[in-house]
């Protein structure tokens, strides 16, 4: 009698050792996983550092150093995390983009460290003490930009967005730079902002220092980011996203003689 044999492991791997087979395929795999984890983790250690105020001013000239290096770091803002780059290095904003995917006709904003950087950067269309009272803190200014500015940072546009965080870290950065810094939400692009680092775990890799500030926020409204406003023309304002300032910016600038263009 001839018997047919449909394949090989029919006679040889009978269906308990297959199931076996299987079972230990998954051990490895998940134990491959685990390693990859703890590789990723104890890399991880070397770029993560804790702020507090007895060590900030040593982790401000860690900050610098990378930043001054071309290389992209993760810092806490007022409003939620972001990745920073030196806005004088080609390489390092264009790492800006590859990191969160982002889209590259999409503008980035630039952090500096006082009201005279702002000066220096763009046009100035409203009075000192009206940009005193944005300033610093969760509003992002739109002027038109000047010639210090990198060209090829936001090369399409002739204006750009600048924000002083009310944060000490990121001010104290741009200060000892003497230098703006471009920077964007520590995620990416189709991911929601973070307000812990844990949160965008997925770029870590591609970060030389992780600076952890804690947990920022805990709503909905936390993430919203910085409320960016139009000031480009001038007597005029145009809020171009609403974020986590936006009654209170809007209400500043009316108080304040600007028409919302908008209305």
């Amino acid at each position: 009698m001839v018997m047919l044999v449909r394949s090989l492991s029919d006679i040889i791997i009978k269906p308990g050792i297959k199931q076996i087979l299987r079972q230990e395929r998954t051990i490895i795999s998940e134990s491959v996983k685990t390693r990859a984890d703890s590789m990723m983790s104890l890399t991880a250690k070397d770029k993560l550092f804790k702020l507090n105020e007895s060590s900030e001013d040593k982790l401000v000239e860690l900050a610098c150093e990378d930043l001054e290096n071309n290389k992209v770091v993760s810092l806490p803002t007022d409003t939620i995390y972001g990745i920073a780059a030196l806005v004088n290095s080609d390489e390092a904003i264009n790492k800006l983009y590859d990191i969160k995917h982002r889209n590259r006709v999409k503008p980035i904003a630039i952090s500096c460290g006082n009201i005279d950087n702002v000066y220096y950067y763009s046009n100035v269309t409203i009075s000192e003490s009206l940009l005193s009272k944005l300033l610093p803190g969760p509003v992002t200014v739109i002027f038109e930009r000047k010639s210090t500015l990198n060209r090829n940072l936001n090369p399409d546009t002739n204006l750009v967005g600048i924000r002083i965080p009310n944060h000490p870290f990121v001010r104290k950065i741009c200060m000892k730079l003497n230098c703006a810094i471009a920077l964007t939400s520590a995620n990416l692009s189709d991911k929601p902002s973070a307000l812990k680092i844990e949160e965008f775990r997925e770029i870590w890799p591609d970060l030389s220092k992780i600076f952890d500030g804690g947990v920022i926020g805990n709503t909905i409204e936390s993430r919203l980011g910085s409320t960016i406003v139009d000031l480009s023309k001038i007597g005029y304002f145009q809020i171009v996203r609403e974020g986590s300032a936006y009654k209170e910016t809007v209400q500043i600038l009316e108080e304040n003689g600007l028409r919302n263009m908008q209305n």
